[in-house]
């Protein structure tokens, strides 16, 4: 049998290698590493074997116990073992330790932040590709990462850059919440601190919803089914949080009924906002699936729905949403729902003119849906035409907290005016 083996050695600063190596079942793992050591000059230490992602650590375990079979390709990646330092790397070519290790040291970290808490950027590529759910969330949620799977240097500069990022900003806060405790008796700091910790608390709970709970996020479609009123076809909206059966005026015309409405039932509606009631149609025929229905509708205007079928209609007939098998079903007939490509366009492009907030990697999240998307930067407008959309108070609080002009104003400008959006921006986005 023979295998490929994909090896990546950022220590030397080379491309991806691939060896193609013989084997037999009974082979250990052990002596897989010695016959890469043997073609490579990698000490086995040194080498960590992933076979379709998951990293492979017992020596003692043939290739039949680790289901390794004839044209299997395993990722080998070369990397000190945890704790160790550089010290090793160049002795083992040959160099003698240097005298001075106290200067050496400080130009180390960069090298070894993998051993000092920090995630190892190839094993964490490794494990996306050896994942597929895991990989469809990395390219949902971090377009450029998701995009940089396949080159191990870039998605590692990525992941370095974020962390940098991150470690930058939470250094910062901080320091700006210590500055902000040299003064513990001034009310007006704690309170800053206050909305600081719980700034960050709202951000990490946003973190923690879209890494753990993504669908929350996506967009929900309303229940729409086909109905026929006086011989004309209508997607109506099947909406159980609605009193009573409702109707645009437009539609009551294109089916015929206008001329039914009894307008001494005219009024205001009063909910989520308010909405002019025109009258009533107290009796009209409607078709749901094979069952011709009499039904009673309140013409209202301000509606973008044509028909809404509310509770006084669902309750009358017994009917039943059933949303396991996507149906409604009334007298034991099952009306299905439409499918997200029928739903009227006008509800679709109502939601898509909801206002939104920021969230993480550069998502938008929409204030009334919660649904996450992605756009495309845009760019920074100039400081004047920021100013004059922006209030100076606000650009003097951000400042206070730490933040430049020009970043305040243009956090300022992308959350509307909002102060505790901006701040949010600048030091937990």
């Amino acid at each position: 049998m023979r295998v490929t083996l994909n090896i990546y050695n950022p220590r030397e600063g080379e491309d991806d290698n691939l060896l193609t190596l013989e084997i037999f079942p009974d082979m250990p793992l052990s002596t897989l590493r010695e016959s890469i050591q043997a073609e490579s000059n990698i000490d086995p230490t040194s080498q960590h074997i992933y076979h379709n992602g998951r990293l492979i650590t017992d020596d003692s375990k043939t290739m039949h116990d680790l289901e390794i079979g004839d044209g299997e390709m395993l990722a080998v990646h070369v990397r000190d073992m945890r704790g160790s330092t550089g010290v090793p790397a160049a002795a083992a070519a040959g160099q003698r330790p240097s005298s001075r290790p106290q200067q050496s040291q400080p130009q180390l970290p960069p090298r070894n932040a993998a051993n000092q808490g920090q995630p190892d950027p190839e094993l964490i590529r490794l494990q996306v590709l050896g994942n597929p759910a895991m990989q469809q969330q990395v390219q949902r949620q971090n377009p450029e990462l998701g995009a940089a799977l396949n080159d191990p240097a870039r998605f590692a500069q990525i992941l370095r850059d974020s962390n940098d990022r991150e470690q930058r900003e939470r250094l910062e806060r901080q320091r700006e919440i210590e500055r902000l405790n040299d003064d513990p008796f001034n009310v007006e700091n704690q309170r800053r601190i206050e909305e600081m910790i719980r700034q960050e608390r709202v951000m990490e709970n946003l973190q923690n919803a879209m890494e753990y709970n993504p669908e929350v996020f996506g967009r929900v479609h309303l229940l729409y089914i086909d109905v026929e009123v006086n011989g004309h076809k209508v997607k109506a909206l099947v909406d159980s949080g609605a009193q009573a059966t409702i109707m645009t005026p437009e539609c009551a015309e294109e089916c015929g009924i206008s001329r039914l409405i009894d307008t001494r039932f005219a009024g205001v509606a009063h909910g989520v906002g308010t909405a002019k009631i025109i009258g009533r149609v107290h009796a009209a025929q409607i078709r749901i699936g094979n069952l011709f229905l009499p039904c009673s509708f309140t013409v209202m205007e301000g509606k973008t729905v044509d028909i809404l079928l509310g509770l006084d209609m669902l309750k009358r007939y017994q009917s039943t949403l059933n949303l396991e098998k996507g149906c409604l079903i009334i007298q034991s007939e099952e009306i299905p729902f439409l499918g997200e490509a029928d739903i009227p366009k006008g509800v679709e492009e109502q939601a898509a003119d909801e206002p939104t907030a920021p969230g993480p990697s550069g998502t938008r999240i929409g204030q009334e849906s919660g649904v996450s998307t992605t756009t495309a930067s845009a760019a920074p407008p100039t400081q004047q035409a920021g100013e004059a959309s922006v209030s100076p108070q606000h650009i003097e609080t951000l400042i206070s907290m730490g933040a430049d002009r020009a970043r305040a104003i243009q956090a300022l400008q992308a959350s509307g005016d909002n102060v505790d959006m901006a701040a949010s921006i600048l030091f937990f986005g």
